[in-house]
């Protein structure tokens, strides 16, 4: 009986295994595309002889050089982490301080405030790029990659404050009354009792501001034009395309390295985030 079970237990994990293979396989597949072409030289990249799933000369680190080398990519990368670092942290800061107000301060029209900082979530970034230009342009701000750290923002403050009140409110409210009897204020429930039960939330946050601010395209496409002020999204796209010539192999280079950080992140931190989002939806 007990070897019985023993079998049909290690049949249902054999059988989970295999159900996701072809996951793995279908969200692997472009990394591992960006990896073989980055390594590919540029005569097999055009070439349609053979294999294309595989290396089939001799790998190259000349896409790595060019790219490093010829380019700025290395200042691209930079401007990249900081403006993405920063704009996290403005983002949580507002968005922490929003969602306690909204989810336990209980001001007239609360509850209707927060379904509109969620709304604005929803406008979508092609509509504001040209009023934004003007606001730009007006600050002095234009080729500044400084301009971005009011626009993104616009896009990560809505949602994760959105985040953070459905946590927040998923809180007891016995722990409000408790600190209240200890004589806490408002700031300091805030960062002895709700920060730290809310930790999940707050990193799910953090990496949905983190990586919005990463990957964000549109915006330094429209604002910035010079190469040492430039980000890796639009540093990468208007210096290895150039007309209809498109480098493929410092391409996948510069994409794959740009995706390492992310990556990192949410491989250390995907417990939290899952944890964070499922529980912010219980209100």
């Amino acid at each position: 009986m007990i070897q019985s079970l023993a079998r049909r237990k290690r049949a249902k994990v054999f059988i989970s295994y295999c159900a996701l293979v072809p996951f793995l396989v279908f969200f692997l597949f472009p990394l591992y595309w960006m990896l073989i072409t980055s390594f590919k030289t540029d005569t097999e990249i055009t070439s349609l002889k053979g294999v294309p799933l595989i290396i089939q000369g001799k790998p190259t680190l000349a896409h790595y050089k060019k790219i490093f080398f010829e380019t700025a990519y290395v200042t691209w990368f930079k401007n990249s982490f900081l403006i993405a670092g920063l704009v996290t942290i403005i983002t949580m800061a507002i968005s922490i301080l929003a969602a306690y107000a909204i989810s336990r301060l209980r001001f007239f029209g609360s509850r209707h405030f927060g379904v509109g900082v969620f709304c604005t979530y929803l406008v979508p970034p092609t509509l504001l790029f040209i009023p934004f230009y003007k606001v730009v342009g007006a600050l002095g701000l234009l080729n500044s990659k400084w301009s971005l750290l009011f626009l993104y923002p616009t896009l990560t403050v809505p949602f994760c404050t959105w985040i953070l009140i459905g946590f927040f409110s998923s809180i007891p409210k016995a722990l409000d009354e408790a600190a209240f009897v200890d004589g806490a204020s408002y700031i300091q429930m805030l960062w002895k009792v709700f920060l730290p039960v809310a930790a999940p939330g707050l990193i799910a946050a953090t990496l949905f501001a983190f990586t919005v601010s990463w990957a964000q395209f549109l915006y330094p496409l429209a604002y910035i034009y010079r190469e040492n002020e430039m980000v890796l999204t639009n540093g990468i796209y208007t210096t290895l395309i150039r007309g209809d010539v498109y480098f493929w192999g410092e391409l996948m280079a510069g994409a794959l390295l740009a995706s390492i950080p992310v990556v990192v992140l949410f491989a250390f931190l995907m417990d939290y985030y899952i944890a964070g989002l499922t529980r912010g939806t219980l209100r």
